[in-house]
């Protein structure tokens, strides 16, 4: 695996909110999720429920899109992260280990039932113009 850069990882753990666009019948969704970021793994773990129209699409159709924003109206400061990838549900040893991460930042998803899912990342694209305007960095798998 190609080294992720630093500046990459930090901005993603800066964050936690990511919107997962998944598509059936070349019909595009978009949804927001809470996400836990594992550096290790380079993994997102979030949660959704069965029954939501972005799981469904997720069950039939692994391949996602995501993405991560900070909001500014500073040209400046503009950063925003794009993610191509897959998405699926842990089970055995890797969903519990999964689980306490998640918990561990968004505690008060225990009062919930809902079921995790896994965003493994295969690409990600960042502008960062802090970096310089227009500013890219790239990773992929």
């Amino acid at each position: 695996m190609n080294s992720l850069d630093s500046r990459i990882v930090e901005f993603i753990e800066e964050h936690h909110v990511l919107t997962l666009a998944t598509v059936k019948d070349n019909i595009p969704w978009c949804s927001n999720c809470f996400y836990a970021y594992h550096k290790e793994e380079n993994i997102f773990v979030f949660t959704s429920d069965l029954d939501t129209r972005h799981a469904k699409e997720a069950m039939e159709n692994e391949s996602v899109a995501a993405s991560i924003v900070l909001e500014t109206s500073v040209v400046g400061k503009i950063q925003g992260l794009q993610i191509s990838g897959r998405v699926y549900m842990p089970d055995g040893e890797f969903l519990k280990i999964a689980n306490k991460r998640y918990m561990k930042r968004f505690p008060f998803a225990q009062l919930m039932k809902t079921n995790l899912w896994i965003l493994e990342p295969a690409r990600y694209k960042m502008t960062h113009n802090r970096l310089g305007f227009g500013k890219k960095l790239f990773w992929e798998k």
